[in-house]
C-alpha cells in the first residue's frame, strides 16, 4: 500500500497547523538563528499537540455518538456544545482574555460531554434491564 493511500484529509490538516504554527513564530523573531528556528519547531508542535488534543477529541464524541445511533442533531448532542460557547464567552468577556475563554470553553465541553455520556450509558442500561426483566 502506497504512503499516499494511507494518508488521511486529517493528516494534511496537521501538517498545515504545524506550518502554520511554526510560521507565527518565525514571524516574530527579530532575526532568524538556529535558537529561533528550534523555538518555532518546539512552537508548531505545541501547537499541533493543542489541535490535536481539542479538535480531535471533539470529533471523536462526534464520530462516537453519531456510531452509538445518535443524530447530531439530538439535544444531548448539542449540550456540551452550547455551554462549552456560553461560558467560554462568559469567561473571555468577564476576563478580557479570549485565552482563558477558551480554556474555559474547552474544559466545560469536556466535564459536560463526560456527564451526558455518563447519563446516557445509565439510561440505556436501565432501558435494557426493563426489557430484559
Amino acid at each position: 500500500m502506497a504512503l499516499r493511500d494511507r494518508l488521511r484529509p486529517w493528516h494534511a490538516l496537521m501538517v498545515v497547523v504545524l506550518l502554520a504554527g511554526i510560521g507565527v513564530s518565525l514571524s516574530r523573531a527579530d532575526t532568524i538563528t538556529t535558537a529561533a528556528a528550534v523555538r518555532a519547531l518546539v512552537s508548531g508542535l505545541f501547537g499541533l499537540v493543542i489541535f490535536q488534543f481539542t479538535v480531535g477529541n471533539i470529533w471523536g464524541y462526534a464520530v462516537e455518538y453519531r456510531n452509538a445511533g445518535g443524530s447530531w442533531t439530538d439535544l444531548p448532542f448539542l449540550v456540551p456544545f452550547v455551554l462549552a460557547g456560553l461560558a467560554g464567552v462568559a469567561a473571555g468577556v468577564w476576563t478580557g482574555s479570549p485565552g482563558a475563554g477558551a480554556w474555559v470553553a474547552f474544559w466545560v465541553f469536556v466535564f459536560v460531554a463526560a456527564a451526558v455520556a455518563v447519563g446516557t450509558w445509565v439510561l440505556v442500561g436501565y432501558r435494557g434491564a426493563n426489557a430484559n426483566g
